[in-house]
């Protein structure tokens, strides 16, 4: 556990440190951002100071760490200087949310579709499960979203076209950002359950004269999960991140949206406070993809 809390310690003060590189190198400077062209050096110059900008980049990232540490993180836009933590609270539900039902989407598509592909090993059904696979990894998500949108919000006027003020508006981009990993996943789903149709457990059940479906679900897909929970502990992060397209596309309000708008805005502590948040999520959803192994096969207990 140690060496699990060092671990995340680690990568988030990597990631802290590159994006306020990244940030450094983007073309443009914030006080024109913030001031227009047209402002005069005097002007300039005491906004630069005002906001810190003045300052080395280390001094400015310790004054970062130091006021997300006491809850006093601003944004970097005067007059209106607001608390960061307040927008990020409110935007990370949502986010959180869109990631879960993509998720499930996923789970949903891909596991039924790797088990039959699986059990019809070179028949017709695994050749067009593949296929359709191999389509969803293929359709980029910022075609996929306005295609969706045209067709059941325009065409068809089923489902609305951005906002998040309904479970009706959750459906378009919970489906646009889970459909690339439902591919994946019923890719993985199908290796791992051929893999187990072939191991002596599976042989010794179908001699006991247990049915097909018993033999599959029961003792095959149990023993594949393994994988399967690795895969999505990693993917969760590819998730998030395609989250920031997903929710730019049908405007949901989530923490790429956030992130966008002041990546647009050159909001620097923004940006920094969100893709902290970001790489935190992500390690605990793997730390947790790391205890939920126990779960999942006792043989890994038994090791820790």
């Amino acid at each position: 556990m140690t060496r699990r809390l060092v671990s995340a310690v680690i990568a988030m003060v990597g990631a802290l440190l590159l994006v306020s590189l990244f940030l450094h190198l983007v073309p443009g400077d914030p006080v024109d951002v913030m001031l227009g062209e047209q402002a005069t050096q005097v002007d300039r110059a005491a906004l630069r100071q005002a906001v810190g900008l003045d300052l080395p980049w280390y001094a400015q990232l310790w004054t970062f760490a130091r006021d997300l540490a006491t809850g006093e993180l601003r944004t970097s836009l005067p007059p209106f200087q607001r608390k960061v933590l307040p927008a990020l609270g409110a935007a990370l539900p949502y986010t959180l949310l869109l990631t879960v039902a993509a998720m499930a989407v996923s789970l949903v598509l891909a596991l039924p579709l790797g088990v039959m592909a699986a059990a019809r090993r070179g028949t017709p059904v695994d050749a067009a499960a593949m296929g359709v696979s191999v389509a969803g990894v293929a359709l980029p998500r910022f075609w996929l979203g306005p295609v969706l949108i045209i067709l059941f919000a325009l065409k068809l006027d089923w489902l609305p076209v951005s906002g998040a003020e309904s479970w009706r508006h959750l459906v378009l981009p919970a489906f646009t950002l889970g459909t690339a990993l439902a591919a994946f996943l019923a890719r993985m789903t199908r290796a791992t359950m051929l893999e187990a149709l072939r191991e002596d457990y599976v042989t010794v059940a179908r001699a006991k004269g247990l049915s097909p479906q018993v033999v599959l679900w029961k003792h095959a897909f149990r023993n594949a999960l393994l994988p399967l929970v690795t895969v999505l502990g990693l993917e969760f992060g590819a998730l998030l991140g395609g989250a920031i397209v997903t929710e730019k596309v049908f405007a949901w309000p989530g923490m790429g949206t956030l992130l966008l708008t002041a990546i647009e805005r050159r909001d620097y502590n923004t940006v920094r406070a969100t893709v902290l948040l970001f790489t935190f999520c992500y390690v605990l959803v793997n730390t947790l993809t790391d205890l939920t192994y126990a779960w999942v096969d006792p043989r890994v207990r038994r090791r820790s």
